[in-house]
């Protein structure tokens, strides 16, 4: 599924003149925020054996950052955050949440600072939000657009002999046409296009906003084709040039040299435990944090992250399950972070939201970059649905998928014998296509999951939805803003929103919102009890680990990739990530190929 700006998305924004801090006997605090890496949903580590090995660090969560920055809002004691982004990777909606919440600091009268020495869609947009928008007069400067690219593989698979044996059900679901088609079909293309627009009309209508340029001029720089530093300032994109010792320098002039630059500002301690002997692991290994019960009531926030597989569902399943018994989870935020995967897995993590359901508490989705096609059916159940602008959603439709291999082994001389019993036991076969009865079977079958797939958002969103839904499924895919106007959310905004919407219909006035489980480092994790079941699951939901799974952790801790660029080592864990896909189903929720940055 899309990965939207699968590097970083950067921003620009212009200097005001500086506010005077009100008791110079107070010494001020200046919140750093210097990303750099992932910023995770769910808080574990990369899904490598990198997991399981000790390191003691434990990723910055999205949920960590965001908090945040809320309390840095209502912070009097702060007078200004400091933000550097160059070395993150932010999708697209991270990018949107972070904004909003600059924009509430400013709101708030905070001063907001950013340095960059690159200038792209993302610092670009990021900019747009703060007082004072600094580039390195040398700067890099890609604000140039965005770039959509699929890649298809039928050529080279017809080259070695392997043919791609795909079922769709709905003619916007194009997840499978990179494998047996060498360019989109026409409604690939036309969905394409259309989310492409929304994107950069959003990304240019907020930058000319922030910057209060008209979006001529925003267009026009984007187009310039040789964009420097030098021209951002003069049109006043950014605010001022200046050398990262330069801009310390002005840090401390204007605050002060005893003012608290505080790196860690309302952040948990991402360093992991502190492993100074043997009593230290052994505390690690006979803690149970199960048991840990909290002694307030709380909002839960659980994140689905990545590929929807039997495998990656389990641990999210059990925590809503174990939550619907807990009496002080007074909610849930359900972070959805997915291009979607196995129909099965998604009907299965469907079944424990339903279960949440049923105990009257509310349940809130929050939408990250992508919650597509399975990603969106996991969400429908919800009281109410937040998401991003940018945030790629819908995709609602089903698609049936087989690699044949026979003409492949034939190449290489290896020819197969099969017997059988039952007039379709080998209709799953690699080594010979769908005949066309099998092909129906397979189709009559992927209709009845199509149409529990409508069944399931009719019953969680039916008042919502503006028209027939079947107009608005078929596989088409919608960024938020588009999907909000058909009523396939309910709300603009990030996980902040959706957790204090959580909060309020919950009647919620002590307490305390956390992620669960609570996000542990590799060392932590490997020594980490192992997790006991659910005593009301008589059995407990499949947690196997296939040999793409296997492979996925090999291929990430051997080294190899390490030479290759980052888009290429991403790309590469993605084909792992999809392998895993189709080993868990052969009937699929996925949303379509297609990379923005």
């Amino acid at each position: 599924m899309t990965r939207l700006f699968s590097g970083l998305f950067y921003s620009s924004i212009g200097i005001l003149p500086l506010a005077a801090i009100d008791d110079v006997s107070v010494i001020p605090t200046i919140a750093v925020y210097d990303l750099e890496g992932r910023i995770s949903e769910a808080g574990g580590s990369d899904d490598t054996l990198l997991a399981l090995t000790l390191v003691p660090s434990r990723p910055l969560t999205m949920f960590d950052l965001g908090r945040s920055l809320e309390k840095a809002v209502n912070d009097p004691k702060l007078k200004a955050v400091v933000l550097e982004v160059d070395g993150a990777e932010l999708d697209f909606s991270q990018v949107q949440q972070i904004r909003r919440q600059l924009l509430a600091l400013r709101a708030a009268e905070k001063e907001v600072w950013l340095y960059s020495e690159h200038l792209t869609n993302s610092t670009a947009l990021l900019g747009s939000a703060a007082s004072h928008f600094i580039l390195m007069p040398e700067a890099d400067c890609s604000f140039n657009g965005i770039y959509a690219e699929s890649l298809y593989f039928k050529g080279m698979l017809d080259k070695l002999g392997v043919r791609a044996d795909v079922i769709h059900i709905g003619d916007f679901k194009s997840f499978g046409e990179t494998f047996y088609r060498t360019g989109p079909s026409d409604a690939a293309l036309k969905q394409q296009e259309a989310l492409i627009t929304s994107i950069f009309s959003q990304v240019v209508s907020q930058v000319a906003v922030g910057r209060t340029l008209s979006e001529k001029v925003v267009s026009d720089l984007i187009d310039d084709g040789a964009l420097t530093a030098k021209k951002a300032h003069e049109a006043k994109l950014a605010d001022a040039l200046m050398y990262r010792t330069d801009f310390a320098k002005k840090l401390k002039e204007t605050y002060g040299e005893d003012a608290d630059f505080d790196r860690e500002y309302q952040l948990p301690d991402l360093d992991g435990p502190n492993i100074t002997g043997m009593m230290d692991i052994f505390k690690l290994l006979f803690h149970d944090s199960n048991n840990a019960k909290s002694r307030k009531d709380f909002v839960a926030i659980v994140a689905l992250e990545g590929d929807i597989t039997e495998e990656s569902i389990a641990p999210v399943r059990s925590e809503v399950l174990k939550l619907a018994k807990d009496d002080q989870a007074k909610a849930l935020v359900l972070r959805v972070n997915s291009p979607g995967g196995s129909a099965l897995a998604s009907e299965i993590l469907w079944e424990a939201t339903d279960e949440w359901n049923a105990t009257g508490k509310p349940f809130v989705v929050s939408m990250g970059g992508v919650a597509a096609s399975g990603g969106y059916y996991v969400s429908a159940a919800a009281d109410r649905i937040f998401a991003e602008e940018g945030t790629i959603t819908g995709s609602i439709g089903v698609v049936g998928m087989k690699f044949v291999i026979g003409e492949a082994m034939e190449k290489i001389g290896i020819t197969t014998h099969s017997s059988q019993r039952g007039k379709h036991a080998g209709a799953m076969s690699a080594t010979k296509g769908f005949s066309e009865e099998e092909s129906k079977l397979v189709r009559d079958s992927m209709t009845e999951i199509y149409r529990t797939f409508k069944q399931r958002i009719m019953d969680g969103r039916g008042k919502t939805i503006k028209g027939d839904l079947e107009s608005l499924a078929g596989g088409r895919v919608y960024s938020g803003k588009d999907a909000l106007a058909v009523g396939l959310i309910d709300e603009l905004g990030g996980l902040q929103e959706a957790i204090a919407y959580a909060a309020k219909e919950a009647n919620f006035k002590e307490g305390e919102s956390k992620l669960v489980p609570q996000p542990k480092s590799g060392l932590e994790g490997l020594l980490a009890p192992p997790e006991k079941p659910d005593a009301g699951e008589i059995i407990r939901a499949s947690v196997r680990e296939g040999s793409a799974a296997r492979f996925h952790k090999l291929l990430s801790s051997s080294g190899i990739l390490e030479g290759v660029s980052a888009r290429a080592q991403s790309e590469m864990m993605r084909l792992c990530s999809r392998l895993r896909v189709f080993q868990s189903s052969r009937v699929l929720l996925l949303g379509p190929d297609l990379h923005l940055r």
